[in-house]
């Protein structure tokens, strides 16, 4: 294991962010996390659990908000339903330089929070 990170959203705080700024899906999260959650009757607390997981991936890795772009960290559905984190640009090249080699991302959301945990590996 190289690293492990946790990470928790509040669901409603999201929620009046997106309300107050309607791009701000859009700079968060990648078309695919926002078509994976667009389906649900109420899309706010999968896409708080996917933001978690991107918290949760910079700590794995050591860094912080910043060190990578917002999309530079996606969590993708599997056919399965499975998550999957999929690293790219700035997160690929702190990873590679780490040592990482693959991910395993654990999410979960109720009505009020949305967390994530990952393990760099």
């Amino acid at each position: 294991m190289i690293g492990i990170g946790i990470d928790a959203v509040e669901v409603e705080r999201l929620r009046g962010a997106l309300a107050r700024r309607p791009r701000l899906a859009e700079r968060l999260f990648t078309e695919r996390e926002r078509s994976d959650v667009a389906g649900r009757g109420d899309p706010v607390p999968g896409l708080a659990a996917r933001l978690a997981a991107k918290e949760a991936a910079w700590k794995a890795l050591g860094v912080g908000l910043g060190a990578t772009g917002l999309h530079d960290v996606e969590v993708v559905r599997l056919p399965s339903g499975a998550p999957e984190l999929h690293v790219s640009r700035a997160a690929r090249r702190i990873a590679d330089e780490r040592g990482v080699s693959g991910w395993h991302v654990s999410l979960t959301h109720t009505r009020t929070l949305g967390e994530a945990v990952v393990v760099a590996r």
